[in-house]
């Protein structure tokens, strides 16, 4: 008799330890329902978006990530989306109201993503891109699963906005990237500051500098130099895509603020033209004295960037002329 209550306590144990390890593995919510985070061997090696017809996929080819089999896809945003993608956590489930209200009442398309090693597929999910939270997300494994609010540990930002299929939201964030040998004439315009605009001209390897009636004498050659090398690389901080078409095109109907024309040698033309940005605080509507909204003829986009960047090709023809 002692023998089988020693067997039975022996088996309750057992079975105890085996239920224990198998409920302290899973999820509160269910992993099937809740796991989010990607786990590959080695490297996540594709991404692929998909919403509402349209599909965008970034592929890692040699160092490089590439888009839809194009161009090089942004180095900083990548590294962004595979933080989210390995580092993705639960904040909090979604409640039924919450979810109907911000969701199914707003009609918000998800974002669907799957996340390959090579040949396997790691993770699918849903990301449904919503104002209600700060991380701008509520997620889903699938459309029949639970919905959670998710974050990445020690990130208090957007993590939605990382899942874009939008190509413009890829590719480098760049304004020039031109070598003095590259540039055949700049064109600044101040258009609040007439008398401030200047030109500058390319001849045979010479630069010379121009006012509205012609070339002018006693600058500083150095000065006219330096200036020239700050195209190499111009920046700017984020699209505007937020801004909605009836805005946009209010904005573009407004006078600059300045607009820089430069001709490569080759006959290459860019032309940037930036407005103030308005920034809402409170009741009031105040210029940004931080950032501009920039706009190129190559795209019909706005985008936001800072005086930081752009300070250094904002100046006033004062400026190359030694005091």
């Amino acid at each position: 008799m002692n023998k089988i209550l020693i067997r039975c306590i022996f088996l309750f144990i057992v079975i105890g330890l085996f239920l224990l390890i198998i409920l302290k593995s899973r999820s509160p919510f269910g992993e099937s329902n809740s796991s989010f985070a990607s786990e590959p061997k080695e490297e996540i090696t594709k991404i692929e978006f998909s919403e509402n017809g349209k599909k965008l996929t970034l592929e890692k080819k040699g160092e490089s990530w590439i888009i839809n089999g194009k161009s090089e896809a942004r180095k900083s945003g990548v590294y962004f989306i595979l933080r989210i993608l390995k580092e993705i956590k639960i904040k909090s489930p979604v409640s039924p109201e919450m979810y109907e209200n911000e969701i199914n009442g707003k009609n918000v398309i998800p974002v669907k993503v799957r996340v390959y090693e090579k040949r396997i597929l790691l993770k699918t999910f849903l990301v449904y891109k919503t104002g209600s939270n700060i991380y701008g997300n509520i997620m889903k494994i699938k459309e029949s699963s639970k919905p959670f609010m998710v974050y990445v540990p020690g990130y208090e930002g957007d993590i939605g906005s990382g899942f874009s299929v939008n190509e413009l939201f890829w590719q480098p964030y760049t304004v020039f990237n031109l070598l003095p040998s590259e540039i055949g004439s700049v064109n600044f315009e101040n258009l609040s500051d007439t008398a401030s605009s200047f030109s500058i001209i390319n001849r045979d390897h010479h630069y010379f500098l121009h006012d509205a009636l012609g070339n002018l004498t006693g600058w500083d050659s150095s000065l006219v130099v330096r200036y020239i090398s700050y195209f190499a690389w111009v920046p700017f901080e984020s699209w505007a895509f937020e801004i909605g078409e009836a805005e946009k095109k209010s904005i573009e109907t407004q006078q600059p603020l300045y607009r820089l024309t430069v001709i490569t040698i080759t006959g290459r033309k860019h032309v940037l033209t930036l407005w103030g940005l308005l920034n809402n605080k409170g009741d009031t509507k105040a210029i940004d004295s931080d950032r501009l909204l920039g706009k190129t003829e190559e795209r019909d986009e706005l985008f936001i960037m800072r005086y930081f960047d752009i300070d250094p090709l904002i100046k006033k023809r004062s400026y190359f002329f030694r005091r």
